[in-house]
Parts: C-alpha cells; sequence; structure tokens
C-alpha cells in the first residue's frame, strides 16, 4: 500500500483514485499523522444480474419447450 501526503493527494487525486482501484487500497497522511485510506466501494449488484441472450425463441416456443419436458417426466 502507498502512502501519499495531503498535499500530493491533493495535487494528484484522479491518479490516486486510480492506483486506489488497481491496488486495492491508498493510505493518504496529513501532517499531524491522521491517516485516511482511499479504497473503491463495493459493487451493489446481484451476481446473478447477468445480460440476456437473444435465441430468437418465441413466447409459444418456450411454453411448448416447457410442455415437452413436463411430458418426458410424466411419463
Amino acid at each position: 500500500m502507498r502512502e501519499y501526503s495531503f498535499t500530493e493527494a491533493r495535487q494528484h487525486f484522479a491518479a490516486i483514485l486510480e492506483e486506489a482501484k488497481k491496488e486495492g487500497v491508498v493510505c493518504i497522511k496529513k501532517r499531524d499523522g491522521e491517516a485516511f485510506f482511499i479504497k473503491p466501494a463495493t459493487s451493489k449488484k446481484s451476481p446473478l444480474d447477468i445480460k440476456g441472450v437473444n435465441l430468437g425463441l418465441s413466447a409459444s416456443d418456450i411454453v411448448e419447450a416447457i410442455r415437452e419436458g413436463r411430458e418426458r417426466n410424466d411419463s
């Protein structure tokens, strides 16, 4: 983890944010010794939230496939 003075952080804020994104955390220290850590926020979206895939099937095609599957399981 890299440490920056408050003055350095103020002058190069965008670059420090990028470094925090790559490295995980960056420390900024004030003259009085007080330290602050900058780290990227965790994503709030679900891992199940994925982009859909267009299979070119109509609603009736999907319903028919489900019916066929249920008929096979009932036999």
